[in-house]
C-alpha cells in the first residue's frame, strides 16, 4: 500500500535553515503540513523564509540559534515552543568546512569545525530529546532526530580532515543516541549526502580538476538538494516508528 508521506500535526526544529539544505529541507517540510522552527544565527534570511512558508499557507517561526554555544542552543528552543508548542522532531543539519592540508590547518580552525559539526550536532540533538522525554510518553515513540552527516565520514575528502573527521564522529554518534534512547520513544539516524550542485561548488566543478572529479562518479553528476527530502521527510514521520539507528548513504553511486 502505498502512503504519502505527511508531516501533518508535527513541530520540526531545524538548524542551518538560512541556507542551503536547511533551507530546502524547511520548505520540503513546511509543504509536508509540518509546522517549522528555523533555526540559524542569519535571523534576516529565517525572517524572509518564514514569511515566505506562511504565505503560502503554512506556519513558521524565525529561532536565533548559535549550534557553538549550549546557552543559545536552549535558548532557541525556549523560543520555538513558545511559539509552536513541544518540539516532537529535530534536524540536525547546522555544518561548516574548512579546506587546507592537515600540516598546515590552525589548530583553532580544526576546533571550530568540531565545535560546529560534532559538538553542535550533539548539544541540538541533546537538548531536543530531553524536552521531547519530558513532553511525550515513551510508548507514544513521537520524537525522531536526523542528524546531518556527509560521505566524508566513510571516506576520504582529500584537504578536509576537520570536516572528515566532525562526520564520522556525526554518524558513530547517531547510532550511539539511537540506543541510549531507543527505550525513550525516540528515534535518531542519519544521513550521509554525496556531492550536493550548490553555487559554493559550482565554480570547482566547472575547473578541470572538478570535471574530472565529476567524470569519476558512476552517473557523472552531481546530486540536488531535493533528491534528500523523500528520504529526511521519512525519517521525520510517523511511517519510520521502526528506523532508527541507521546512518544512510545518499549520494547516487558517487562511492561506489
Amino acid at each position: 500500500m502505498t502512503q504519502t508521506i505527511s508531516l501533518a500535526g508535527r513541530n520540526v526544529l531545524i538548524t542551518g535553515a538560512s541556507s542551503g539544505l536547511g533551507l530546502e529541507f524547511a520548505k520540503a517540510a513546511a509543504a509536508a503540513g509540518a509546522k517549522l522552527a528555523l533555526a540559524a544565527r542569519r535571523t534576516d534570511r529565517l525572517e524572509s523564509l518564514a514569511a515566505e512558508i506562511e504565505r503560502a499557507g503554512g506556519r513558521a517561526v524565525a529561532v536565533a540559534m548559535d549550534v557553538q554555544d549550549e546557552a543559545s542552543v536552549i535558548a532557541g528552543y525556549d523560543q520555538a515552543e513558545r511559539a509552536l508548542g513541544p518540539i516532537d522532531s529535530v534536524i540536525a543539519n547546522a555544518g561548516m568546512n574548512s579546506v587546507g592540508l592537515a600540516a598546515d590547518i590552525e589548530i583553532a580552525e580544526f576546533q571550530r569545525v568540531l565545535n560546529v559539526n560534532l559538538t553542535g550536532a550533539f548539544m541540538t540533538a541533546r537538548e531536543g530529546a530531553r524536552r521531547m522525554m519530558t513532553s511525550f510518553p515513551r510508548e507514544a515513540q513521537r520524537g525522531r532526530i536526523v542528524l546531518v552527516a556527509s560521505i566524508g565520514a566513510h571516506m576520504v575528502l582529500p584537504g578536509a580532515v576537520a570536516y572528515c573527521a566532525s562526520k564520522a564522529g556525526v554518524a558513530m554518534m547517531g547510532k550511539s543516541l539511537a540506543r541510549e534512547w531507543a527505550n525513550r520513544g525516540i528515534n535518531v539516524n542519519v544521513v550521509c549526502p554525496g556531492y550536493i550542485e550548490t553555487e559554493l561548488n559550482a565554480d570547482w566543478f566547472a575547473s578541470e580538476g572538478g570535471k574530472k572529479q565529476l567524470a569519476g562518479f558512476p552517473r557523472r553528476r552531481l546530486m540536488e538538494e531535493a533528491d534528500l527530502d523523500p528520504v529526511v521527510l521519512y525519517l521525520v514521520s510517523d511511517l519510520s516508528k521502526t528506523v532508527t539507528g541507521s546512518v544512510i548513504t545518499l549520494d547516487d553511486g558517487q562511492t561506489l
